[in-house]
């Protein structure tokens, strides 16, 4: 589903990527962990094609995202607030959304329905714009409009970060059964070790811009990623 070959980035000099060789396979529920600086958020950067690499490529179903905008169909993404429109309320921001893949209100309204739980009573009718809900409410709209476009591929940048316990027991869920039910693939960056093993299959940590290590999720993975990031 995605390939990534000989890809470097670099900032001043200073090498923040370099993936000499990656394969992510259909419907894998994929975790990236690591300490800032590791070059998660560039990695997600470059697979979007929202920067450019210094070499290498990314292939989406076999096409260059830089070449090619057919991944764009089946990818959507939450990095952080700036992916929203900000002056719009949540239900705006859906409709809109909703648009750009031909749905209609009344699809929209449906699926919304069945993020009841996952919004807990904070986003729908409230009559506030984006830019005045709190980060975690802003991080629910970003991964519900996600979830809105029924993706073959969904990217997600520290979605445990902001939002509240129970909120991330939900998103969890939502996550886990997506991707049983749909054969979604997903990537997940995260500092929460706990939240990123219970979810993901296969774990991926970086160091300085590399992937040291590359883990099919077992009973062992948590207290093996604990036991690195303690030393």
């Amino acid at each position: 589903m995605i390939e990534i070959q000989k890809l470097t980035k670099t900032y001043a000099g200073i090498m923040v990527v370099n993936i000499p060789e990656l394969h992510i396979q259909k419907g894998e529920t994929i975790g990236l962990v690591g300490n800032n600086g590791a070059g998660k958020t560039t990695l997600f950067r470059m697979i979007l094609d929202l920067i450019r690499p210094e070499s290498g490529e990314v292939l989406s179903n076999g096409k260059n995202v830089m070449q090619d905008e057919q991944w764009k169909d089946y990818t959507a993404s939450y990095l952080d607030e700036g992916f929203l429109i900000d002056y719009l309320t949540p239900e705006e921001y859906f409709y809109f959304v909703g648009s750009l893949h031909d749905q209609n209100k009344a699809y929209v309204d449906e699926k919304l329905a069945k993020l009841t739980d996952f919004f807990n009573g904070e986003i729908l009718e409230k009559g506030k714009y984006i830019r005045d809900l709190s980060k975690g409410n802003q991080c629910k709209v970003g991964v519900a409009a996600c979830l809105l476009q029924n993706p073959e591929i969904l990217m997600l940048d520290e979605p445990f970060a902001n939002i509240d316990p129970t909120t991330q027991i939900r998103l969890k869920n939502l996550l886990k059964d997506l991707a049983y039910k749909n054969s979604m693939t997903t990537i997940v960056s995260s500092h929460d070790l706990n939240h990123i093993t219970d979810v993901c299959q296969r774990i991926l940590l970086m160091e300085k811009g590399v992937i040291i290590k590359d883990i099919e999720t077992n009973p062992n993975t948590l207290q093996e990623l604990e036991s690195y990031f303690a030393v």
